[in-house]
């Protein structure tokens, strides 16, 4: 991948320092042209990572940076512009002035326990943000984490990792995760399914990092690492340094527990238990890039969105009066317009103002407000907005059911849709048991026999089960399901290879 000094991205980024390079692309210091700043623009070329799934990683790149976008929080990089020019995909953000936590790290050896316990901290505030979203970071690593002149700490590349780490890309087609195996999970790196107990284990492994000078796990091969991972116990760190508080050594084996179940329960949690550790308030030295500056507390997590799997009300406009209220069909029109211009933000909020109104007009279950709730529930799911969808698809599943029975088509892909929030939301063992109770229907021929989404059930059973650490279950799911596949498909169906390079991983790392 050439790039040349001076190019102009998107005919107003003009590139000026590369400043990091890898395997997915470049990170280069750039001028924007239109309101004179200094930017950060980071070129991604997904046909040298994905192959054939080039095209489909484009769209979930957009898609993701705009739903990352949307993250308000001091701790996180400002996105500023994304999109794609010819074969490359481009995110611009904000400039940050400091250094990479790696470098940080390098430079204090040893590294205070105080300064570890206050980046954990601020790294806690920006994960309990994000997972609120919900948005699984799955690449947090020193190397994604800056700090400031001023000390306080900011997470890159959220939404980056999740778009190179999908269903489809998490393994590539020489059977190697995709990611940083120092600091995977165990159920990452098994191809299991991923949340916010993923990102907790990766803070774990940094943490012991900036404790110890080194990673838990290492080794000279990715194989090696995640073995280690798998099945080592870590080295407790006061092992290394006696110094470091007895409190401090139990958090960070926790974190580093292999089953997620045994992990905090959120960030949050880990935040509570850091606070304890945190210097007392006292004023800042003025040194730079001192990480325990900021804490007069300003970066606390807000403990309400942190702990909240219960649904957010959808946005309600003011109440309008009778000639005020809006067109139902009208608005119906800008919704389908809007959504065509791939402005989905929009055309959430206007679905959830306009639904009180239709309901008023045409009756709570009439066609008109049963076919608006449905473009509303799938905008949701296309906006990331699990946790508002979840709530709107359970309530068109249970109608539907009620009207039509539980094997009804509809109903069952209302409660599929409902299962892929919970995996989304980080709650494997709901969405396990709801993709179990799904299939018997799915494999019935008589009743509503889908082999392609039966299929796909038994795959994401698979994978849940990785995440919850039960691997031998895991693997006959989908031994199982690789037969099946090749039966119908043949052995170079594209599922069935996917299926065969988890399995020949999984038979790999078993020890």
């Amino acid at each position: 991948m050439t790039v040349a000094t001076g190019r102009v991205v998107a005919g107003r980024y003009e590139l000026s320092t590369l400043i990091g390079q890898g395997g997915m692309g470049q990170v280069w210091t750039a001028y924007d042209q239109r309101l004179d700043r200094r930017v950060a623009v980071k070129l991604l070329r997904p046909d040298k990572v994905a192959g054939q799934e080039a095209d489909e990683l484009r769209r979930r790149f957009v898609r993701e940076c705009r739903v990352t976008a949307q993250v308000d929080h001091p701790g996180l990089v400002t996105v500023h512009d994304a999109g794609s020019e010819g074969e490359e995909l481009f995110l611009v953000m904000q400039y940050v002035d400091g250094a990479d936590l790696s470098d940080h790290l390098a430079e204090h050896d040893p590294y205070p326990w105080q300064w570890a316990v206050a980046v954990a901290a601020q790294l806690c505030a920006v994960l309990s943000a994000v997972h609120a979203v919900p948005i699984v970071h799955r690449d947090l690593k020193p190397r994604n984490v800056m700090v400031k002149q001023d000390g306080t700490v900011t997470v890159l590349d959220l939404g980056v990792a999740s778009v190179m780490d999908t269903d489809t890309t998490r393994l590539t087609h020489t059977g190697s995760p995709i990611g940083s195996p120092a600091y995977m999970a165990p159920e990452q790196a098994m191809g299991g399914a991923v949340g916010p107990y993923t990102d907790l284990y990766a803070l774990g492994v940094l943490m012991h990092e900036l404790l110890s000078g080194d990673v838990p796990f290492a080794g000279s091969t990715a194989l090696g690492v995640l073995h280690r991972h798998l099945y080592e116990p870590p080295l407790p760190v006061r092992r290394i340094r006696p110094e470091v508080p007895e409190a401090l050594e139990a958090l960070v084996l926790r974190l580093l527990a292999k089953d997620p179940q045994h992990r905090p329960a959120s960030a949050q949690e880990v935040y509570e238990h850091l606070a304890l550790l945190l210097p007392a308030r006292g004023t800042p030295t003025g040194a730079p890039l001192d990480p325990t500056r900021p804490f007069l507390r300003p970066h606390a997590p807000w403990p309400d969105r942190a702990l909240t799997p219960a649904p957010q009300p959808a946005p309600v406009a003011p109440v309008p009066t009778v000639a005020e209220k809006p067109d139902v069909a009208a608005a119906v029109d800008e919704v389908k317009r809007l959504l065509g211009e791939g402005r989905i933000t929009q055309a959430v909020d206007i679905l959830g103002a306009i639904l009180p109104t239709a309901a008023e007009q045409h009756g709570e279950h009439s066609p008109v407000v049963r076919t608006l709730r449905k473009q509303y529930a799938a905008t949701l799911m296309d906006d990331g907005q699990y946790r508002r969808a979840l709530p709107e698809l359970r309530r068109l599943a249970d109608e539907r059911a009620a009207e039509a029975g539980q094997a009804d088509p509809q109903s069952l892909r209302f409660r599929y849709e409902a299962a892929q929030c919970l995996e989304q939301l980080g709650e494997p063992a709901a969405a396990l048991a709801e993709y179990r109770a799904l299939l018997p229907y799915y494999e019935n021929q008589y009743v509503s026999g889908d082999p392609q989404l039966a299929h796909d059930v038994r795959r994401r059973i698979g994978h849940l089960l990785l995440a919850l650490g039960d691997r031998p279950a895991a693997h006959d799911t989908l031994a199982r399901l690789l037969m099946d596949v090749e039966r119908l498909g043949g052995p170079g169906h594209p599922l069935a290879a996917e299926i065969r390079r988890t399995l020949q991983w999984l038979g790999q790392v078993r020890g």
